[in-house]
């Protein structure tokens, strides 16, 4: 039996102090980053390597919340997604790009990166190097934000039904927003453009040059709108692919074999929370069918019928599974967030048949009496305009009440709702028609 050699004290103190304590710690903090406070601990963790005024995620993974920004006010506050899209085709594969672009309506300097799998991007503006120029810096930054885009994925992945509920209610407010605004601008450049072809207008020059800006700003505006449609929905084939290709490493690996059987190409687009949830829920089915010991392949089916998105996951086991399974039933949760249904059958010997069914429009339930939630006449009026958008200054102010009882009766809310935030609060309004 051999001995076992232990350090004197003063030598394991000093291997410890060795350690890069202050990169471990920012690896632990995004590590287990909460969503909302993904960014600012990105940019807290890059900073001894990268200087920047700003930091901005872009997702499409996150359909509520497609940005998550930390930095100057006046920069993060007017970023836009079409700005940020302008980047996407100077990208290539996770090599940091540096150039110029504009952001938050002016020209900076940006540094922007991709995460390959997720399509997730990363621009940081006024970038320059925490020790005066660049080298191992750049990796470190490299492999900080690959930490932070891999949490961003499997924060999604397990996202709770607070959170499909949020996302869904945000996403739809967005594109309600977007409309709206699409059919104001849309209808004043119409009038314009009418107005500049009238025949007693006589400069034909200044005619001809007012109309071609109109009609390009026309044009800008319509594919705004179509851009933010896009990054709420995913073409429900392309949503299929990428199911395929996070379970090709199981099929190479696991010995089983997984059939795919895909949705008609021109299935309706699916909502982005709808892609996201499927494809964890037929993860979750996969490897929860793959932990019996007598199976050999998994079918898995998607079909539209123009209002669900259909999905059937098939096993060859011996029928054991169960719906009582903790597995199953947390799958189920996130099946009902979504206002879905799951059904199971399972014929001992022959396998288990699980069927879901998900819903892809928002489902407009009717709006609840006040008396329903137990809330004071003042404490409705406080919810209303938290629907409305409003903090809890403007609030006080509408009301003519302190901000401190604006405060109180918001926490009174959360309570009578069962809810954790503002946003969770708005979500279980909305839903039910407030």
């Amino acid at each position: 039996m051999s001995a076992v050699t232990s350090l004197p004290r003063d030598e394991e103190s000093e291997s410890l102090s060795s350690l890069p304590w202050l990169f471990l710690r920012a690896v632990a903090s995004l590590a287990d980053a909460p969503l909302t406070d993904i960014a600012e601990r990105l940019r807290n963790a890059m900073l001894p390597y990268l200087k920047s005024s700003a930091l901005v995620i872009f997702t499409e993974d996150c359909t509520g919340r497609p940005q998550k920004k930390a930095g100057e006010e006046s920069i993060i506050s007017r970023v836009s997604i079409a700005e940020l899209e302008k980047l996407r085709p100077a990208l290539s594969g996770e090599n940091p790009v540096f150039t110029e672009a504009e952001i938050a309506g002016r020209i900076l300097p940006v540094l922007a990166l991709e995460h390959v799998s997720s399509r997730a991007m990363l621009v940081v503006t006024d970038p320059h190097p925490g020790a005066g120029s660049y080298g191992a810096e750049l990796d470190v930054v490299k492999y900080l934000w690959r930490i932070a885009a891999r949490r961003i994925q499997e924060k999604i992945a397990d996202a709770p039904p607070s959170y499909l509920l949020e996302s869904r209610a945000a996403s739809a407010e967005r594109l309600r927003v977007t409309a709206e605004l699409t059919d104001m601008h849309s209808t004043t450049l119409e009038t314009l453009l009418a107005a500049l072809r009238s025949a007693s207008l006589n400069d034909a020059a200044a005619r001809s040059t007012v109309t071609d800006l109109a009609g390009k700003a026309l044009i800008s505006i319509r594919a705004l709108s179509d851009r933010t449609t896009t990054a709420v929905e995913e073409p429900v084939a392309r949503a299929f692919e990428r199911l395929r290709e996070e379970l090709r490493p199981l099929t190479r690996f696991s010995g089983i074999e997984i059939q795919f059987i895909e949705p008609p190409l021109n299935g309706r687009a699916l909502p982005g929370e709808v892609a996201h949830a499927a494809r964890a829920i037929v993860r979750g089915l996969v490897l929860t069918m793959m932990e019996q010991t007598d199976i050999s392949r998994i079918r898995t089916r998607w079909d539209c019928d123009g209002e669900n998105l259909l999905i059937n996951v098939r096993d060859d086991g011996g029928g054991v599974l169960t719906a009582d399974s903790a597995s199953v039933r947390g799958l189920e949760r996130r099946v009902k967030a979504l206002t879905g249904q799951l059904r199971m059958e399972v014929m001992p010997g022959w396998g288990a048949d699980v069927f879901v069914s998900l819903p892809l429009d928002l489902t407009t339930r009717p709006a609840r009496d006040a008396a329903g939630w137990n809330l004071a006449a003042r404490e409705l009026e406080v919810l209303e305009l938290l629907v409305a958008g409003h903090r809890n200054r403007t609030i006080a102010s509408t009301l003519g009440i302190s901000e401190n009882t604006v405060k109180f009766h918001v926490r009174n809310l959360f309570k009578k709702l069962d809810v954790g935030s503002r946003t969770e609060a708005i979500a279980l309004a909305h839903s039910n028609g407030l």
